[in-house]
């Protein structure tokens, strides 16, 4: 799961930051309103933190702009304001939750799961397509003969995969949601999880593999 977080005060930024990668969020910070927008204008994320005193455009700025364009996107709200009345404004802007600073650790990771939660509870938790089933709770790949425990980048490629089964997935696309807008990742990096994954489901005898199509991406197929 990708989230931005928009925060321009730094020494923030890195302790959040390194708090959201070490519970398998991958995260793009920002430090302010600006740019903020330029990286949710590619459509990659699941989720926003956004301060809302931040320069050029403050966060509630960035999440008004959010909403009128159409995104329901799931936006967090982090301010060092308390008040009741800018709660309810945020609230009133579009936000999904609202945290005051100082917070603890445990208490932003529950709101995001939250929030996150919320937004995705359309969709089933598992994902299937032939005898492979993806568990999005518990990052859990299985097929009738075992289960596997997916690291992180594998598990969002194959969810990619089972989520548009038969459709080709460029390697770019692969590169903006899993590595980031401005990662300096070479697409090579894409072959070498294709690889494991492409083990991990020779493993478990799934009847489903992943093709390549030469110069355009891959895509997942179910064996005849």
């Amino acid at each position: 799961m990708r989230l931005l977080l928009a925060e321009d005060e730094r020494s923030l930024s890195r302790a959040v930051t390194v708090l959201l990668r070490k519970n398998h969020y991958e995260v793009d910070p920002v430090y302010d309103g600006e740019e903020a927008l330029d990286y949710l204008s590619t459509g990659n994320y699941d989720g926003a933190i956004l301060d809302i005193m931040m320069p050029k455009a403050d966060g509630m700025e960035v999440l008004r702009r959010l909403r009128a364009g159409g995104s329901r996107l799931p936006v967090l709200l982090l301010t060092a304001k308390g008040e009741v009345e800018d709660k309810v404004l945020g609230l009133d802007s579009g936000a999904n939750d609202y945290l005051t600073k100082p917070f603890a650790a445990q208490e932003l990771l529950a709101r995001i799961r939250t929030m996150t939660r919320d937004h995705t509870a359309q969709a089933t938790s598992r994902l299937q397509v032939g005898n492979v089933t993806l568990d999005r709770a518990t990052f859990q790949l299985s097929t009738p003969t075992g289960s596997l425990q997916l690291a992180n980048k594998e598990f969002q490629m194959l969810e990619m995969l089972l989520s548009n089964p038969r459709q080709v997935l460029s390697k770019e696309r692969f590169l903006e949601k899993i590595w980031g807008y401005d990662s300096e990742a070479d697409s090579s990096v894409v072959w070498v999880y294709i690889s494991y994954l492409r083990k991990k489901l020779a493993a478990l005898h799934a009847n489903v593999r992943i093709q390549a199509r030469r110069n355009v991406g891959y895509c997942l197929e179910e064996l005849p």
